[in-house]
C-alpha cells in the first residue's frame, strides 16, 4: 500500500529572506507578549511604578518607533519582536534601531515622555510652553542644532530635543526617568536644569491622577493591519528616509573606490578618507558654508560605509581626494542646512 505524501508547510521564521520578503506583516501574527519586546515594555513600566506613576501607557507593534499624534500609546518596530525579523531588518537597513538594549530603553523612555504628555495634556499648559515652546510648531523635514547647547538635555543622538518643543520635553521626561541618570548633578550647571525640575514637579502633581486622555481600539500602523508586504515595508522605509538610509550613498561610494577584499595590497578607502578627515572638513565647510562639526559627521559616516564594503583605494591620493571632496561637497549642498550660528 503506498503511503501518502504529507507536505508540511513552513514556518515563516524558517524561511529565506527572498521568501520571507513577500509575506504581508499582518500575517506573521506579533504580538508583545511573550516576545524579545516584553521585557523592555516591562521594565519601562516598573521604572514609572519606582516614579510612583500610575499610569503605564500600553505599547503595541508598529512600523516604527513612534507615538501617534496627541494619543496616548507607544509603538514599537515590529522588527523587535523576533530575532529573525530583527536579522532581516539589518540586512535590509543595515542597522536596526532600538536592536541594542541599552538603545531600546532609551527610545522606549522617549516614547513614553510624549505617551504622559498626550495623556494629562501637558502641552496646553502655560508653564510648559514657557520652558519648551509652542507645541502646535510646525515640524521640519531637517533641522539645525546647536550640539554644545546647555539649553537642552543629551539623549538620544543628533541633539534631538533641539528639533521641535515636543521632542525638547520627551527627551528631558527620558532624562529624568532613567534610574541612576543623577541629572540633578549632571545638569546642574546647565540652563536645562530649569527644564528637568519642571519635569520633576509636573510628575509628582500627575502621580497618581487618571490620565485625562485614554486610548482604545486601532492604533495607527499598528503590524496586526499591515497589510503590505516585508518587500513593500522596505521599500517605503528606504523612500521615506532618503539621505538617512544607511546606504543610501553605496552606489557612489563604489564608483569611486574599487570594492575588492581580496586586493592586500590596496589600501582600504576607510583609512584613507579618515586619514584626510580634517583636509575634507575644512575645505568643504570654507566652500558650502556648513558647521564643521556637521561636516565632520558626514565624513565619518562615508568612511564607515567604505568600512562595510570593502572598498579599497587604488587610484593616487590626489586624485581621489578631488573625487571624494567633490561627492562630500554636493552631498552636505542638497542636504545639511547651514546655521545661523556657526561655531
Amino acid at each position: 500500500m503506498a503511503r501518502t505524501k504529507t507536505h508540511k508547510t513552513r514556518r515563516w521564521e524558517d524561511l529565506p529572506d527572498e521568501e520571507l520578503l513577500q509575506v504581508r506583516v499582518r500575517d506573521l501574527g506579533l504580538q508583545i507578549p511573550g516576545s524579545c519586546v516584553e521585557p523592555f515594555v516591562r521594565e519601562l513600566h516598573d521604572e514609572l511604578a519606582a516614579k510612583g506613576i500610575s499610569c503605564h501607557p500600553t505599547c503595541y507593534l508598529a512600523d516604527e518607533w513612534l507615538t501617534p499624534d496627541k494619543i496616548p500609546t507607544i509603538g514599537i518596530p515590529f522588527c523587535l519582536a523576533h530575532p529573525r525579523l530583527r536579522k532581516l531588518e539589518e540586512t535590509m537597513m543595515y542597522e536596526v534601531e532600538g536592536g541594542d538594549p541599552v538603545v531600546c530603553m532609551k527610545l522606549l523612555r522617549h516614547e513614553c515622555g510624549h505617551a504622559l504628555n498626550y495623556a494629562y495634556r501637558l502641552y496646553r499648559r502655560t508653564r510648559w510652553r514657557q520652558m519648551f515652546g509652542l507645541f502646535s510648531a510646525p515640524y521640519s523635514n531637517s533641522y539645525s542644532y546647536q550640539p554644545y547647547s546647555r539649553r537642552f538635555v543629551l539623549h538620544l543622538e543628533d541633539n534631538y530635543a533641539q528639533s521641535h518643543p515636543d521632542e525638547d520635553f520627551a527627551e528631558t521626561f527620558a532624562v529624568w526617568l532613567t534610574p541612576d541618570s543623577a541629572w540633578q548633578e549632571k545638569y546642574k550647571d546647565w540652563p536645562v536644569i530649569k527644564k528637568l525640575q519642571y519635569v520633576d514637579h509636573v510628575m509628582r502633581q500627575i502621580a497618581d491622577r487618571p490620565p485625562i486622555v485614554t486610548f482604545k481600539g486601532h492604533p495607527p500602523y499598528s503590524a496586526a493591519r499591515m497589510t503590505s508586504t516585508l518587500a513593500a515595508h522596505y521599500e517605503r522605509k528606504r523612500r521615506i528616509l532618503g539621505t538617512e538610509f544607511h546606504g543610501y550613498y553605496d552606489d557612489s561610494l563604489r564608483e569611486l573606490f574599487a570594492a575588492d577584499r581580496a586586493a592586500h595590497s590596496a589600501r582600504k578607502a576607510s583609512r584613507l578618507v579618515r586619514s584626510h578627515r580634517a583636509r575634507l572638513v575644512n575645505n568643504v565647510t570654507r566652500w558650502t558654508g556648513h558647521r564643521k562639526f556637521d561636516i565632520f559627521q558626514l565624513v565619518n559616516r562615508l568612511a564607515a560605509r567604505c568600512e562595510a564594503l570593502g572598498l579599497s583605494a587604488d587610484g593616487g591620493d590626489e586624485e581621489t581626494m578631488i573625487g571624494l571632496t567633490a561627492m562630500v561637497t554636493a552631498i552636505a549642498s542638497n542636504t545639511l542646512t547651514v546655521s545661523k550660528k556657526r561655531r
